[in-house]
C-alpha cells in the first residue's frame, strides 16, 4: 500500500504527482528549492541558498513522515553547475553530520524544470 505523506510541501492541483509517499516502510520524496512562506518553487539566490532550502524541506517530509535525516539510505542530488558542488557539499554536511551517511550520487544536468534551480534531490529514507 503506498500512502501520501502530509506536510506543508504540496505540488499545483494540475500536476498529478505527489511530494512524498510511504511504501512498504520506505519513504520516497523529490525536493526543489521552495520559498518557505508559499513552498512555491523558487529559483532565488546562489546555490548554498538553495541547498538549504532543499534540506530543510526534506527534514520537514522526513518528520511529516515519521523519519529524520538520519534514516536517509540513498540519495540522487541533481546540480546545473558542476562547480556548486563544494557550497553544496559544505551545507549537506551541516545536516547530515554523522555516519552512516546516506548512499548518495550527484549528478550534473543541462537544466531542471522549476526556473532558475540550481539543485533537485531525490530520496529514500526508512521509516524511523
Amino acid at each position: 500500500m503506498i500512502e501520501i505523506i502530509k506536510s506543508n510541501i504540496v505540488n499545483a492541483p494540475n500536476v498529478p504527482i505527489s511530494n512524498a509517499v510511504l511504501a512498504n516502510g520506505t519513504i520516497y520524496t523529490v525536493q526543489i528549492p521552495r520559498d518557505p512562506l508559499t513552498f512555491s518553487p523558487s529559483g532565488e539566490g546562489d546555490i548554498e541558498l538553495q541547498a538549504t532550502r532543499v534540506f530543510q524541506q526534506l527534514q520537514h517530509v522526513l518528520e511529516c513522515g515519521g523519519s529524520n535525516l538520519n534514516h536517509v539510505a540513498q540519495m540522487t542530488i541533481y546540480l546545473v553547475n558542476k562547480d556548486d558542488a563544494q557550497k553544496m557539499n559544505d551545507v549537506y554536511k551541516t545536516f547530515f553530520t554523522k555516519p552512516p551517511y546516506p548512499n548518495r550520487a550527484t549528478v550534473v544536468v543541462k537544466e531542471l524544470l522549476g526556473p532558475n534551480c540550481l539543485i533537485e534531490i531525490v530520496v529514500h529514507a526508512v521509516k524511523s
